[in-house]
């Protein structure tokens, strides 16, 4: 009886040790927005554009499309977006969420993916990260980023492709554009499809917002990291086969990202008032730099500033200014901004006049920018020169109302009869097209302006 005894609590020591070794049983959700919680992280079926069946068999970090019977059009929105995340979708958060975090305080958001495609379908594999301008995570948020891992059929991104970049070590087309309810940047792969990615979601985030101050600002907050894919018709073996976020403080151990070229506003006979987008990460001040003359580039610092915005004061009345901006913590100082050029208004109330300049539209390797020519002084202008100055490898391809003169880089354009004459404020306008390197999405960031 001893012995039967013992080697019966063998046996089931043996049964309770192989129990205790085998994975947890996969849990498989069909229902619309069905979720399950993954560790740290949430997964979600989110078969929103259809009312067709969708089911998905997950794992610890990751799931597979195993059922999609839904059919959505080219030319309209995916039927779904099966997805695992790091944050907060519509209110729910994955477990010990960090967060909504403003994007101010981040030092890293590393992320890293190992994805599988089917041979058949129309869907892409991507990555979406929400950003929005507060903590609300009851709705839509205001940015939406996409990274195009995969493309397959006869699909594209939202709005259309406005730039180029290069980001973890790899190429992108840069495209931008609204879904209705918020905007969209779209980071499309060039090269070979990516099955495995590693990187750090900030270097993202960071070259939205150069696309604009509407994407966002360090001040607003990433909501979520998430993964996952869009089909339109088919997608049955689509999956997620490895997935992990995190977030870091910044705390200032790395220098802060490069600040958005001034803009300038109240100028007058001897002060000038900067504006720029702020810079990501931790910033103790702002370093604003100034050059005299319209093409000079000695540039000595002439101030601090703990935001980002500042007043020149003391200036020479009718005189051409150049600024730039950088940004410093206790780690170090960021890339300088680009160089705005400023022109004072003449003294005594007499006339003065800005150049500044908008991209119209913008392709691989060229774009069109619209000038505006503003009245800055108190009293009527009766003439004024502008001058834009093109980046290096950039050239002139046309302009109007009339032809611009090229001298090197600068192009000049000046008053016709019957734009000449600008009242206090009142402003004309021109305009030009210039080609560029293949990738690049630099513009001219040097403008001048000049009245008798």
């Amino acid at each position: 009886m001893r012995a039967a005894a013992a080697t019966l609590l063998a046996i089931t020591a043996t049964v309770v040790g192989l129990l205790a070794a085998q994975p947890a049983q996969a849990v498989v959700i069909c229902e619309q927005f069905g979720t399950t919680v993954a560790g740290s992280y949430i997964i979600q079926n989110n078969r929103w554009g259809t009312s067709a069946t969708q089911c998905i068999n997950t794992t610890s970090n990751g799931f597979t499309v195993t059922q999609q019977d839904g059919q959505g059009n080219t030319s309209g929105a995916p039927v779904s977006y099966p997805s695992i995340y790091l944050g907060c979708h519509y209110s729910n958060c994955s477990p010990n969420s960090p967060l909504p975090k403003q994007i101010s305080t981040i030092g890293t958001a590393n992320s890293s993916i190992g994805v599988s495609y089917p041979s058949s379908g129309t869907f892409n594999g991507s990555y979406d990260i929400w950003l929005n301008a507060d903590t609300n995570v009851s709705g839509v948020q205001d940015t939406e980023i996409m990274i195009w891992l995969n493309r397959q059929g006869n699909i594209q991104p939202i709005g259309s492709q406005t730039g180029t970049a290069n980001i973890a070590g790899r190429g992108w087309q840069v495209w931008t554009g609204s879904n209705g309810q918020n905007n969209v940047v779209s980071y499309l792969f060039t090269g070979s499809v990516i099955t495995s990615f590693s990187f750090d979601v900030m270097d993202f985030i960071r070259d939205t917002f150069t696309r604009g101050s509407q994407y966002g600002t360090s001040a607003w907050y990433l909501t979520s990291i998430q993964a996952g894919f869009e089909p339109w018709s088919g997608g049955v073996g689509l999956a997620v086969n490895s997935f992990s976020a995190s977030v870091t403080n910044s705390g200032g151990t790395q220098p802060p990202g490069t600040p958005g070229t001034p803009t300038t506003s109240n100028v007058t006979s001897s002060s000038v008032t900067l504006n720029w987008a702020a810079s990501s990460g931790t910033v103790n001040s702002y370093l604003i730099e100034r050059a005299t003359g319209a093409t000079s580039t000695s540039f000595t610092q002439v101030g601090t500033s703990s935001s980002p915005s500042f007043t020149n004061s003391g200036l020479a009345a009718n005189t051409t200014y150049r600024y730039r901006v950088r940004a410093q913590n206790n780690a170090g100082t960021s890339g300088y901004s680009g160089i705005v050029n400023v022109t004072t208004t003449s003294g005594g109330g007499g006339g003065g006049c800005t150049t500044t300049a908008t991209p119209s539209s913008q392709w691989n390797n060229g774009y069109v920018m619209n000038v505006t020519v503003t009245n800055t002084g108190t009293s009527t202008l009766n003439g004024w020169t502008s001058t834009v100055t093109l980046p290096s490898g950039h050239a002139h391809t046309g302009s109007w109302p009339t032809a611009a003169t090229v001298s090197g880089q600068t192009l000049t354009q000046r008053n016709q009869n019957w734009n000449g004459s600008l009242a206090p404020g009142q402003s004309a306008t021109w305009g030009f097209q210039a080609s560029r390197p293949n990738g690049s999405t630099q513009l001219p960031t040097s403008f001048g302006c000049t009245s008798p």
